[in-house]
């Protein structure tokens, strides 16, 4: 059976927002990292959800078995992240579902049906008809040294890894049947993409940025 992990990124610069991302009220009680946490964290094992954040970035009270790894290249994109998240995975993981810290409409069912359609392939991502969403997307731990190799030579994108590992594409609207909306694919990256995230959760209105 796989053992399933996962990897949230929280380094971001978040300069479209504004302010940090991970920070955002979301619920009484709730920022929107501790969400994103939860929601996670009913499809992987706390014990197997490693939190990437800036060597000098604060982060909320989580779990104790949530792991929290730095950063060891700064500005250097989503790519170091997930690099970073998936080296302290291994020997506790085969493969891992990586997300940002701003998806909190994600749909703990199709980060599942996303473990169940990796197959043989070594990552697993919807792609909309334009684009792939490589941070709503599985990776086998074993795409490491690819991730090395591509920082080495200065690569910071993860399509870039897409395009490098045997990738299995996955039609997004072959996953409305657990995410009707595909809400697991909407980030919130501007202030308005935030209250709009907000209302579809019913959530009350946080207040502008």
């Amino acid at each position: 059976m796989l053992a399933k992990g996962a990897i949230i990124l929280c380094g971001g610069q978040s300069t479209r927002m504004g302010r940090d991302k991970w920070a955002l009220p979301f619920a009484p009680g709730e920022v929107m990292l501790g969400r994103v946490v939860r929601l996670v964290g009913e499809a992987v094992p706390l014990d197997r959800i490693v939190c990437v954040a800036a060597v000098d970035q604060q982060l909320p009270t989580l779990s104790a078995l949530v792991q929290v790894v730095r950063d060891s290249l700064p500005h250097r994109g989503p790519l170091a992240g997930l690099a970073a998240g998936l080296a302290a995975l291994e020997g506790q993981a085969d493969a891992a579902f990586a997300c940002g810290c701003d998806v909190p409409l994600l749909v703990p069912a199709l980060v599942e049906r996303l473990f169940e359609l990796l197959g043989d392939a070594q990552i697993t991502a919807p792609h909309d008809g334009k684009r792939f969403h490589p941070l709503a997307a599985v990776y086998r731990i074993e795409v490491l040294p690819a991730a090395a190799a591509l920082l080495a030579g200065g690569e910071r994108s993860l399509t870039a890894l897409l395009q490098e590992c045997p990738t299995r594409r996955i039609p997004a609207n072959a996953l409305r049947d657990v995410d009707p909306q595909l809400a697991s694919l909407a980030t919130c990256n501007t202030p308005e993409e935030y209250q709009r995230a907000l209302a579809l959760a019913g959530c009350h209105r946080q207040g502008e940025l």
